[in-house]
């Protein structure tokens, strides 16, 4: 997940202590053979918060600190003022790229046809200054608290039909998907497994 442009983005917002973040990401990833899969990144920005992380980029703002400003990103401005952004990647399960440093999702097989799909979670959960108890990182974290309140991370594992998960099992059994409030990543209280996981029917 790009927190680290979260990161920016809460700090821009901040900034302008007048407007409500809103951010909401969704990363899936759907197997569509016993070695490849297709990785799709979403991610949604509200019309006020879009408007001033445009604002904010100059020349000199380096492409990763952008919104939707990396290679094979897509990004659509809506009518409404809100932007979205999605990164979609096909191959292998070893040539797909990710952007959660160790929290890679893994590939493995559960058996002939099957696919298991996993996403260690500790990583998720960075809790904001946990470890430092000083007033400026308190502050940080009640600001970005109130800046994500009520927008979420989804987390979507898929493909022919999942036979086995500790996610939520859509009604088709074609994907499972988690839903994180921002809100407990940030503050590292998020109720995760130690891993979520899908297995995964090929074909």
């Amino acid at each position: 997940m790009k927190f680290a442009l979260i990161g920016r983005i809460a700090g821009v917002v901040a900034l302008t202590m007048g407007l409500a973040a809103c951010v909401d990401m969704t990363e899936e990833l759907t197997v569509t053979s016993d070695t490849t899969a297709r990785a799709t990144m979403t991610m949604t920005m509200a019309a006020d918060v879009y408007s001033t992380i445009k604002t904010a980029d100059t020349e000199d703002t380096k492409p990763e600190d952008k919104f939707c400003a990396k290679d094979g990103e897509t990004l659509t401005e809506n009518a409404d003022g809100t932007a979205t952004c999605t990164s979609t990647t096909d191959g292998t399960f070893d040539t797909l790229l990710f952007d959660e440093g160790q929290n890679k999702p893994t590939f493995t097989s559960a058996g002939p046809g099957l696919v298991r799909v996993a996403l260690a979670t500790k990583g998720l959960m960075g809790g904001l200054g946990k470890d430092d108890a000083s007033d400026d990182t308190a502050q940080t974290q009640a600001t970005m608290k109130q800046l994500f309140d009520g927008h979420f991370l989804t987390l979507r594992f898929g493909g022919a039909e999942v036979t086995d998960t500790n996610m939520t099992l859509s009604d088709d059994r074609t994907s499972a998907e988690t839903k994180i409030p921002f809100t407990a990543l940030i503050d590292g209280t998020a109720a995760l497994p130690e891993e979520l996981y899908a297995v995964v029917k090929t074909n």
